[in-house]
């Protein structure tokens, strides 16, 4: 019988960068929920196109497939707390600029689209530094409960602040919310510039390396890692799901259950209070079972979840079921991400977690696409069906890659079993 590998977690200190990483990565989370929520009401009076208006959103996921493996090679070669300060004050500049064109009437959609699609390219090399910063600040053991503190945060901020806030600001004014979003990446730039300077220890690269070698080894060290390459892989499955249930919750909610906008409000709390109680709660749980096991056990209980949300047409089982989904999702986002940090060698943090965004983020439009297909041939409730089959098959990429007997921290296949949000 094999025993459950459990690791000591603790709280992260507030000292030493991590309490004005944590304020910046809100501050951001709360800017980036204001803008996220304009920016579609300005795009429906900018134009009745259908096909351009999704356009914007595709935007959000098209730099990631395209650049998302240059920005991890960068954020390994570059000072990533410099870089990070730079993206973001770069951001706030052109969001402000935006503002300025709403404010006198020259917003376009062609010009949302460059702005969605320069943001999203920018935050290609911040996500990827910033995973790959985080490491410097806390102290091993407490990398769990960090990343724990920020996902919270960043999910009370943009989750249960940012929507809210946003009919107050419209009312003042379409250019309002987009310069307070401006006005959050500024302030953030500046709280991470006044980090530590001090970098993560890394190797220097081999004379001669390129960019294109330096990616290629980040690929290669997340295939040669048993349990990174089966989070990867499963992650990416999981996202195949997300994408078609996110693209027609709306549907399922307001047809399917006849709920109506208030409906969709409940099942989007319940989501959102659910992924607060998994970050508050998460810590105790994996002290108790270890990271790769709750890993697993959020796959399969989310896997449930689904199945509930396209069987029983009950409204009540509905909110009970995304509760659920966002608690167990939470748990999983949490750990896989630290599990890539403690696993990952420091000069090659941030090409591993591009190449797990990347391939991660790859799956969500395609899920969207065969969610609206589903919908639309079998019925509403089907897309949550089939991200249940979707999320079987990501737990089945798990199972091999749990090995509880093994340490974590080895970056050796033959050592290893099991990153990536979602």
């Amino acid at each position: 019988m094999t025993t459950v590998e459990v690791e000591s977690v603790r709280a992260p200190a507030w000292r030493g960068g991590f309490g004005r990483l944590w304020t910046a990565a809100v501050l951001s989370s709360f800017g980036d929920a204001l803008r996220t929520a304009a920016l579609p009401l300005l795009a429906v009076t900018l134009t009745d196109e259908p096909l351009l208006i999704a356009s914007v959103t595709a935007c959000g996921y098209l730099p990631w497939l395209v650049f998302g493996l240059l920005g991890g090679a960068v954020a390994d070669r570059v000072d990533q707390r410099r870089a990070m300060w730079l993206v973001d004050a770069l951001r706030g500049l052109l969001v402000a600029a935006f503002a300025v064109a709403v404010a006198l009437g020259h917003a376009s959609i062609g010009l949302l689209i460059a702005l969605a699609f320069a943001l999203t390219t920018l935050q290609t090399l911040f996500d990827n530094a910033a995973t790959a910063l985080l490491p410097a600040l806390v102290d091993r053991d407490a990398l769990g409960s960090a990343n724990a503190r920020l996902m919270t945060g960043q999910r009370i901020a943009g989750g249960l602040l940012g929507g809210p806030v946003v009919p107050l600001l419209l009312a003042a004014g379409a250019a309002v919310p987009f310069a307070a979003d401006a006005v959050t990446f500024l302030v953030a730039a500046a709280l991470i510039a006044s980090l530590p300077a001090a970098a993560p220890d890394r190797k220097p690269g081999p004379a001669g390396s390129t960019l294109r070698r330096e990616i290629a080894e980040g690929l290669r060290t997340l295939a040669r890692d048993r349990a990174l390459r089966g989070l990867c892989a499963a992650t990416a499955l999981c996202n195949i799901g997300m994408g078609a249930l996110v693209a027609t919750l709306v549907v399922l909610v307001t047809g399917w259950l006849d709920a109506g906008n208030a409906g969709y409000g409940a099942a989007m709390t319940a989501y959102t209070v659910g992924s607060l109680a998994g970050g508050a709660l998460g810590g105790r749980l994996v002290a108790r079972f270890g990271r790769m096991r709750m890993v697993l056990v959020a796959g399969t209980a989310q896997t449930a979840a689904l199945l509930v949300m396209g069987s029983v047409r009950s409204m009540v089982a509905l909110v009970a079921a995304l509760a659920v989904f966002g608690f167990m999702g939470m748990l999983w986002n949490v750990n896989t991400t630290t599990l890539m940090q403690q696993r990952s060698p420091a000069e090659l943090l941030g090409r591993v977690s591009s190449a797990y965004r990347t391939l991660a983020i790859a799956g969500a439009p395609l899920g969207a696409l065969l969610g609206g297909a589903a919908a639309t041939t079998w019925g509403e409730n089907t897309p949550a069906l089939l991200a249940a089959a979707f999320f079987v098959l990501s737990v089945t990429a798990l199972i091999p890659a749990r090995r509880p007997d093994v340490p974590v921290g080895a970056p050796q296949d033959s050592a290893i079993t099991g990153h990536g949000n979602r």
